[in-house]
């Protein structure tokens, strides 16, 4: 009997994330994008071991696989960018992690974001014409970026998923695999 390929399977995904990011809106969408045959790296600006927080609260610590410095965006197909306040708001100062999500971009390839995530993409100037959905404090920041704020989960616009909060992660995921796997997708890595 022959198994059915797993829906990511060959698919690589960066996880950008800095201290202070939300932890289940990293470690869930990770397991599931595993589950569907992904490979993933956190990359950071951090080194050695990048902190997660429980609603502002420390929580574990997650070793970083590569450095943003050194990472090369064309080693992947798909970028997620967990939320939380501290991780969006010290990666939208930090320019090589700029560039490489601006890569992502250039190179139209699929991003998920969700929470805080998007201000993230705001700082890079991607919320422009786009349906976003986030936490509701980034409303007038994206609305000011001019994008267009909504309040449902999850929200696809093109090549970007994006969701409001941790209880909007089961249908984030399923989202977020659906666009990593859409022809979209595939036909923006092969180009």
């Amino acid at each position: 009997m022959n198994a059915q390929p797993l829906p990511l399977q060959n698919v690589r995904v960066a996880i950008l994330v800095a201290d202070g990011f939300e932890q289940v809106e990293m470690v869930e969408p990770r397991e599931a994008l595993h589950k569907a045959g992904a490979t993933t790296q956190l990359v950071s600006p951090s080194k050695g071991e990048v902190q997660g927080t429980n609603h502002e609260q420390p929580a574990d610590k997650f070793p970083v696989d590569v450095s943003v410095a050194k990472a090369n965006p064309g080693n992947y197909d798909a970028l997620l960018i967990p939320g939380g306040v501290g991780s969006p708001d010290k990666l939208r100062i930090d320019n090589k992690a700029m560039l490489f999500v601006h890569a992502f971009e250039v190179a139209k390839k699929p991003i998920a974001a969700i929470c805080h995530g998007p201000w993230v993409l705001v700082e890079t100037d991607f919320v422009r014409g786009k349906k976003i959905a986030s936490w509701p404090s980034l409303r007038t920041d994206i609305r000011n970026a001019g994008g267009e704020w909504v309040d449902e989960a999850p929200v696809r616009d093109g090549l970007l998923v994006t969701a409001r909060n941790p209880s909007d992660i089961p249908a984030f995921n399923k989202a977020m695999i659906d666009l990593f796997t859409s022809k979209e997708s595939t036909m923006a890595a092969n180009a």
